[in-house]
Order: structure tokens, then sequence, then C-alpha cells
């Protein structure tokens, strides 16, 4: 086989798509795998660049590849698809990603250890669980309305609730027996969201980046540790307004003809952190309107001029910016740096 430069996998559950090239950019690999032959296959090659499409199961297989040696790289799937000329197969997917690679402009997602995807299970089951809570508690509320029973808002209601529900006489007997039922689910979600964040703390006090970003108002041990297990590559981002732009906290551009128009936040990145930085930006401006709080000169022009929401984001942007220079040099928070007034410029 002719030596090849550069590879590009299209992955499935079954099959593996390959695309290669040459020094001289010329075509000399295209071939589907099955799943069983892909590391033999890799293995008789000598040391090449290999890219694969960014997703779960793509760190696996980047740890695989180069424990044999070859250099591996991960494209988001959002910038392979510009490069597919026309048409959606398996072969066409492979070739743009092959070609998205090759771009000196590209970017691509740091690959993360075996450990570090450990620690995002903890978070993703916490997350999984808030949600299943949520909705259960929507579910309870639903069916107790149907009784005439309400509760005020709150999770922490949803108990009281359906202990009335349990001892109430007009509701029908089997009624009650399905609020049983409910109020086990209840306590059994209960448990495990209990459990799943004493893991999560648990993590958080052995991972010393993650203490040191806790400090920053706003974050707290949840948003440090998820800050910590999403990001692995600090250093991956040119500057502390690349970070926040990944996140998604920075507006969207439509500016043309010298003209600048700015929009609503992109919304990019990672959902989840983002939220976490807004959820907790609002919390620390709420005692502010009372009073209380942080009383930055800062943080109160900030009120004045924007609705609280927007205020929210913006200090999300700033918090987010903070993290990332503690996380790339390594410093301790300074909480003047949250109150300095931005340039004007």
């Amino acid at each position: 086989m002719e030596q090849i430069t550069r590879i590009f996998i299209d992955t499935s559950k079954q099959f593996f798509q390959l695309h290669g090239v040459n020094a001289a950019e010329e075509v000399v690999l295209r071939r589907k795998l099955k799943r069983d032959q892909f590391v033999a296959f890799f293995a008789k090659l000598p040391a090449t660049l290999v890219g694969l499409e960014a997703c779960g199961a793509s760190h696996y297989w980047a740890r695989e590849l180069m424990a044999q040696g070859h250099a591996v790289k991960l494209v988001p799937a959002q910038y392979v698809k510009a490069y597919v000329k026309r048409g959606k197969n398996d072969a066409r997917d492979a070739e743009a990603g092959c070609e998205a690679m090759s771009r000196p402009t590209m970017r691509f997602v740091p690959i993360k250890s075996a450990e570090n995807q450990a620690s995002l299970m903890v978070m993703s089951m916490r997350e999984r669980l808030t949600r299943e809570r949520t909705r259960l508690a929507n579910t309870i509320r639903g069916h107790a309305a149907e009784f005439g029973l309400t509760a005020p808002k709150g999770v922490a209601h949803i108990a009281p609730l359906l202990a009335e529900a349990a001892d109430a006489e007009g509701v029908p007997k089997l009624a009650r027996q399905m609020f049983a039922t409910l109020a086990r689910e209840w306590d059994r979600l209960g448990v495990s969201r209990r459990e799943a964040d004493a893991r999560l703390m648990a993590w958080h006090r052995t991972d010393a980046l993650s203490r040191r970003l806790a400090q920053v108002p706003s974050l707290g041990p949840i948003g440090a540790s998820m800050m910590v297990m999403k990001l692995p590559d600090p250093k991956a981002f040119k500057s502390a307004r690349h970070f926040a732009a990944w996140i998604g906290l920075t507006p969207k551009d439509h500016s043309t003809a010298g003209k600048q128009r700015l929009g609503a936040i992109t919304c990019a990145g990672d959902e989840a952190l983002r939220s976490v930085l807004v959820v907790g930006a609002t919390a620390v401006l709420k005692p502010i309107g009372k009073g209380g709080g942080l009383r930055s000169p800062w943080l109160l022009k900030l009120l004045e001029k924007d609705k609280p929401k927007l205020a929210a984001v913006a200090l999300a942007n700033r918090v987010a910016r903070i993290a990332w220079k503690m996380m790339v040099t390594g410093e301790a928070y300074d909480p003047k740096r949250l109150m300095r007034e931005l340039p004007t410029t």
C-alpha cells in the first residue's frame, strides 16, 4: 500500500468508513471495515495522522489508536459538514472529514482520558436524575390537582402533597394506591440524587483546581466541578473570550457593510455548563436589588443599564473568563477581578 499521510474515519455502531490520502493529496485508501477488524487494521499500518468526528465513542477509539503510535485529531461534526460536496453517505462523510482535518485553521476537540469520562458520567447521572425528579414532580402535581390538591412551588413541597393525597377523604382508594406508588418512586429518586451529589462532592474535594474555582462567586462546587470535567485542556483556547464564545455567552454577529449588528447570545457549546453559569450569576445578582450581596460599582451599573436576565448573562460571561484565566495560569481567585471596571474601548 502506498504511504498514507492522513486518514479520516467515519464511525458507526458496526462499520467504519476510511478515507486516506498521500503526501500529494491523492486518494489512496477507500475502505469499509467491520468493528472487529478496526484495531487489527491500524495495528499493521505505520504511524500516521488519523481523524475522527468528535462524539462519545470517538474518545475511546482515539485512545486505542494513540496506544498503537498514531496521532489522532477529533473534528467537531458541524465543521465536517461544510466540506460535504453533494449528497450524503459514509464515503462522502469520510472524504469531507479528511479534507476538514487538513485545514490550517481547523479547531479540534481535546481527547478525554478514561478517568475524565468516568467523572463526566457522575455529572451526567446527576443531570438525568434532576430531570427525572422534575418530571415526576410535575406528574404528581398534575394528578393531585385533579382531586383539588395543590402545593406551593418547589420540590420540598412534594412529599407533604403526597402525604395529604394519601389521607384525603375525597380521593378514591385506587387513586390513593397510585399516589403511594408515586411516593415510593419519589423516595427512590431522592436517594439516588443524594448518592450522586455525594459522589460529585467527593470528586470535588479531591481535585485542587475544582476547589480553587469554587471560590469564584456564582460557581460553587457544582459549577467548578462541571467546568473542570468538561474542559480537560483550557489552553486549547487562545483567550478568555474564545472560551466564553465556546460556552455560547457571546452575542451573535450579523455585521455587514461596516455596520455592526449584534444579536442574542449564540447558545453554542455545552448547554449544561452555560446554564449553571447563568443560574449562578442570577443568584449573585438577586440580593443586590434588595440592598445586599456584592456591592460592586460594575454590578450596580450593569443592573441599572440592562434587564436582570441580560445582566446575569453578562456576569456569567465575566465569571467564565475569570475561571479560564485561573485554569490556565494556576492563579488563586482575586475578588477584585470581578469588581473591576471593564475598559470602555
